[in-house]
């Protein structure tokens, strides 16, 4: 069968699956839409967490950039996964023992303050949208290759699923949901993997094969080195980065990780402060491997593909490659009309223009795989993107229906009427979700670097500060998350999106930092404000401070402080 039969019948089936478990777990109450009525075992949470904290931009994008920016891209890795350790540890449990549906409800409570539970609602909608529009883009590009059809209309039908399951089911069909595709997306990696490094190495095990020889006797990153510096780019295992750029990126990454609302809200589903802990060790393993294995997959796919259409004639390059020229993510410009394709640093002479985000999904059909793993990837691909970005419908409507609507507005709804705003808030949701995926600001895991940089500069100062600090009152905490907000999103339009100002260049960047390392500078701006400001008002009430002292000992405690 062709790849496009094979996909219709698997991409067909993984989706009447996460149809159908929607449908069994509908919600049935706000607290079942929320946080899955509280009763979700630490291993699902653990499959669930993991499928919802991997998105598009780690099962897609990751390797695709790691496979161009080398040493630099490893960032992503770094960052990504050490901010999850640092959620499991220093926040999850913590949070929990709170027992509150929401982030901003742990910052309303916490502050003393509906305008603190605003400007966290704020926070969490700005971060929320920015990363579902990364997602909203992957789902376009995985049903623009293999259901051949337009980036806009494969964004549409993504919209369409999501929709169904986000909806009807809340955090509960989202939670059940979330287990097939972390299934889904885990084996979708693992196969082609072990497939191509048995090819090119004889080691079926990608995280040896990464640092094993080739079958002609050299060392695989030796050779992608050499690669490398012969077509002009720098070597694989060295980066241009600055140290600077590079330790604020990956710091940003870690805490915007660690304050990112819809991973948070995903311990608040299970019953017990405990479970919590070890919802949180079981999700650590689950991604830990996709996390090892994707470094490799970076080098196979870069070797693959440099072998493959460098210095060859465009028209005896494999059907891959057309198949990918028509959804625009590669291009071919013959710029001295010899028909031979010539890659490399060089501007004028390189005629190749290839989107990152294609590596992943083309990798099985360069290195020739059967067509069924082809398909498979594709499944994978489209888990990843839909369970991150049904996580982050839940947040984004929670944070209207809940935080707003609930709280501030009109506390006296009926458990009914509650349900219908969220369920109407999550339409909405994915609406603007959508537009976003069809005009994104930059390719997915730059939009969602983004993200992560605005929930370390928002998030994250004010949740640490809320559990550790006692004296941290609500004038500080209120005026640290809009100076560390604020701030971070000036640079990000001045010098990512150039909407302020006109268009820059790396040389005016402040101290050498890169719009996606901004995040860690807001982070220390929100910190500094938010001391300071606390230092000259009034100190927290005898009440709250003795809540987060209990907070702090979630040791023993089997329920939450306050579900």
């Amino acid at each position: 069968m062709d790849v496009q039969t094979w996909t219709y019948i698997i991409v067909g089936f993984t989706f009447a699956i996460y149809i159908g478990i929607a449908i069994w777990s509908r919600a049935g109450s706000t607290k079942e839409f929320y946080v899955a009525g509280g009763g979700v075992s630490p291993l699902a949470n653990g499959m669930a967490t993991a499928a919802d904290w991997m998105s598009a931009a780690s099962f897609i994008s990751m390797a695709g950039l790691v496979s161009f920016m080398g040493y630099d891209g490893t960032v992503y890795l770094m960052g990504w996964t050490g901010g999850y350790v640092l959620l499991a540890l220093l926040l999850a449990p913590y949070l929990r023992k709170f027992g509150k549906f929401t982030v901003p409800d742990f910052i309303g409570d916490r502050y003393y303050s509906n305008l603190a539970r605003t400007v966290a609602v704020i926070c969490a909608l700005f971060v929320s949208f920015t990363y579902v529009a990364g997602q909203m883009r992957g789902v376009g590009i995985v049903f623009a290759r293999f259901l051949e059809v337009d980036i806009n209309t494969g964004v549409i039908i993504g919209m369409c699923i999501v929709l169904i399951y986000a909806v009807l089911g809340g955090m509960k069909g989202i939670t059940y949901t979330q287990v097939a595709q972390y299934c889904v997306l885990i084996f979708a990696y693992m196969v082609p993997a072990i497939f191509i490094s048995l090819i090119m190495t004889g080691n079926p095990i990608p995280q040896l094969g990464f640092g094993s020889e080739l079958s002609d006797g050299t060392y695989l990153l030796d050779k992608l080195d050499g690669l490398h510096q012969e077509l002009g780019f720098a070597a694989y295992t060295t980066g241009k980065k600055t140290m600077i750029d590079l330790t604020f990126i990956t710091a940003a990454l870690m805490v915007g990780t660690a304050g990112l609302p819809h991973v948070i809200v995903r311990f608040f589903t299970v019953p017990r402060v405990k479970d919590a802990r070890i919802s949180a060790g079981y999700a650590l393993i689950f991604i830990a491997i996709l996390y090892t294995t994707a470094p490799a997959i970076a080098a196979f796919a870069r070797t693959n593909f440099i072998s493959t259409v460098h210095n060859k004639e465009y028209s005896s390059l494999p059907e891959w490659f057309s198949n990918w020229e028509t959804t625009g993510l590669i291009k071919f410009d013959d710029k001295n009309n010899d028909g031979i394709v010539t890659y490399g640093a060089d501007a004028n002479t390189n005629e190749l223009t290839i989107d990152p985000d294609i590596m992943v999904l083309a990798n099985p059909e360069i290195a020739r795989l059967p067509n069924w793993v082809i398909a498979l990837v594709a499944a994978g691909g489209l888990a990843a993107a839909l369970s991150t970005a049904a996580g982050l419908l839940l947040v984004i409507s929670t944070s209207i229906a809940h935080d707003l609507i609930k709280k501030q507005i009109a506390p006296n709804q009926s458990d009914k009427n509650q349900l219908w705003f969220a369920r109407g808030a999550a339409l909405l949701a994915v609406i603007v979700a959508g537009y976003f995926g069809i005009n994104p600001p930059g390719f997915v895991a730059a939009v969602v670097a983004l993200a992560f940089g605005l929930a370390a500069a928002s998030f994250f100062p004010a949740i640490i500060m809320g559990i550790f600090y006692k004296r941290m009152n609500k004038e500080g905490a209120i005026a640290g998350m809009i100076a560390g907000l604020g701030i971070t999103l000036f640079y990000m339009m001045r010098y990512k999106l150039g909407w302020i100002g006109g268009p820059t260049t790396s040389a005016d960047w402040w101290f050498g930092i890169s719009p996606e390392g901004f995040g860690t500078a807001g982070m220390f701006v929100n910190f500094a404000v938010s001391l300071v400001v606390s230092r000259f008002t009034p100190a927290p009430p005898e009440d709250v401070q003795e809540m987060v002292e209990s907070i702090r000992y979630p040791r023993g405690a089997g329920g939450a402080t306050h579900s």
